[in-house]
């Protein structure tokens, strides 16, 4: 039986690193991206490998669009080298960064540097990738809680994501007749080191979430890294297009 192979971009580290352990886990061959940590993203590769796994890595910058072509190549020369194949089953657009900007006091580079990581990369790259995705692939994107409810300072992160669920229908509709199934998974607040580490780090803000969250704790990466593998299982082939929170019931 031929190993299915997912691309997870920064999978290096945070939700995304949990992730890739996850599908690693269920018996997915994994290539993962990482940004300029390249001995995280090695240790991962070989935490993978330890256990049994295939893995590797590559670097990519997901809001440098001028990177994507020989990254394509890249993918393409790796799939040959470890799996003998020249296609993936999947593709997780995780890879991101995060700002604490008030709307009236956003900067145009700020807004931009959302815009490039999180939309026109996704956007892009995915497009770029089309042709190594096989026929009744998945694809699945990544949200957040912040477009179903707000908080200040995120307007343009949280602006950004809206735009991916609004392209995540979209994908689904027209790679349809691939039969690729197209998803976004929206993570609730989550205790990483993801915008300097606030939610796992500081007591006070952690407290406030776990107060304000259905079921009553702060959400760890185990509990994202968990729902990918299964958004991605063969159980649910038939749900595209769909926006799945993962929250834990945050501001219900």
């Amino acid at each position: 039986m031929t190993q299915p192979i997912a691309i997870v971009t920064g999978g290096s580290r945070g939700l995304g690193k949990n992730a890739v352990l996850k599908l690693a886990a269920s018996g997915i061959g994994i290539i993962l991206t990482y940004n300029t940590n390249h001995a995280e993203a090695q240790k991962v590769v070989e935490e993978i490998e330890q256990k049994g796994g295939k893995a590797t890595a590559l670097a990519l910058n997901v809001g440098d669009i001028s990177q994507f072509d020989d990254f394509v190549s890249q993918v393409q020369e790796r799939l040959q080298a470890v799996w003998q194949r020249d296609s993936v089953d999947y593709l997780v657009n995780n890879a991101g960064t995060g700002i604490q900007a008030a709307f009236a006091e956003t900067r145009e580079a700020q807004f931009d540097e959302m815009v490039n990581i999180h939309f026109k990369g996704p956007f892009f790259l995915t497009q770029k990738l089309l042709p190594l995705i096989k026929n009744g692939g998945r694809i699945l994107n990544v949200s957040t809680g912040l477009t179903r409810f707000c908080q200040p300072g995120r307007a343009s992160y949280a602006a950004v994501k809206g735009a991916m669920e609004v392209l995540t229908r979209y994908q689904a509709k027209e790679l349809g007749e691939r039969g690729i199934a197209v998803n976004i998974i929206a993570p609730g607040a989550i205790a990483t080191d993801f915008s300097g580490g606030v939610v796992r780090d500081n007591e006070q803000v952690h407290h406030y979430i776990a107060s304000q969250t259905a079921l009553g704790r702060v959400g760890q990466p185990d509990d994202i890294g968990d729902a990918i593998a299964a958004l991605l299982s063969d159980k649910l082939a038939w749900m595209t297009a769909q926006r799945v929170e993962v929250s834990g019931g945050m501001f219900l």
